[in-house]
């Protein structure tokens, strides 16, 4: 996920760049659950997510899948590729209904030599990613996997859920297990293990493409690492 107090490509730009990267660019309407870029391609245009979010998955040479990050509105996506002449790293989907603005490389590459506001914001969205791929690396050592999965929820429900008149905050990204699993540098059996003991204590409910967060104030004593919040049966941490 975005780091804390994370701003998006799109809002560091002043409103002068961002009228010149509308004018290079088109929109594009990518539907619910379609690919939009594919590991290993060789694609010559980047993409600003302006509605929706995207899941970014690698897979290996074995077969092994994993989702990196989810990336939301105004994010800057697919710029790899381009800064290093190199096929796509991961491939992307869409989570929701997008639009995003499809910019060539070779115009991105030349208002960013024109413009050094968008070098700067590119520059701040690599070294923000560098970070974000550090505590990644730190959280895989640190803390349990029940910390990092009910940080997790709680981060999706503020930024993609919607409260319901009950109470609870409905999550409808279409994220499987593997993809939490992911998400939170675990396995999908310590995962599974976690959500079904969450469901018999009643903090959340899940189904296809969808989990409802009953208990916020349970998932967030967890999120803090509370020392005082026990889970009634052991859980062994990958």
């Amino acid at each position: 996920m975005a780091p804390d107090g994370h701003r998006p490509f799109w809002q560091l730009l002043d409103s002068s760049a961002q009228t010149e990267i509308e004018r290079l660019g088109r929109l594009v309407g990518f539907p619910r659950g379609s690919s939009i870029l594919q590991q290993y391609d060789r694609t010559d245009h980047l993409l600003v997510l302006r509605h929706g979010c995207v899941k970014v998955v690698v897979e290996s040479d074995t077969g092994y899948r994993a989702i990196l990050a989810i990336r939301g509105p105004g994010d800057l996506v697919g710029e790899q590729a381009g800064l290093d002449g190199g096929s796509r790293s991961a491939s992307l989907y869409a989570l929701t209904e997008v639009t995003a603005l499809v910019v060539p490389l070779s115009r991105f590459g030349t208002v960013k030599e024109s413009r050094p506001a968008v070098a700067r914001a590119l520059q701040q969205v690599l070294s923000g990613r560098l970070r974000e791929a550090d505590r990644h690396r730190t959280d895989t050592g640190s803390g349990h996997v029940r910390t990092r999965l009910a940080g997790l929820l709680l981060k999706l429900a503020d930024q993609y859920g919607h409260p319901t008149d009950g109470g609870t905050v409905r999550i409808t990204l279409a994220l499987s297990q593997d993809d939490l699993a992911g998400l939170v540098l675990s396995s999908r059996r310590t995962v599974v293990r976690l959500l079904e003991h969450w469901r018999e204590a009643g903090w959340l409910r899940t189904g296809r493409c969808l989990i409802e967060l009953h208990d916020l104030a349970e998932l967030e004593k967890l999120a803090r690492a509370d020392p005082s919040v026990g889970l009634s049966r052991p859980e062994a941490d990958p």
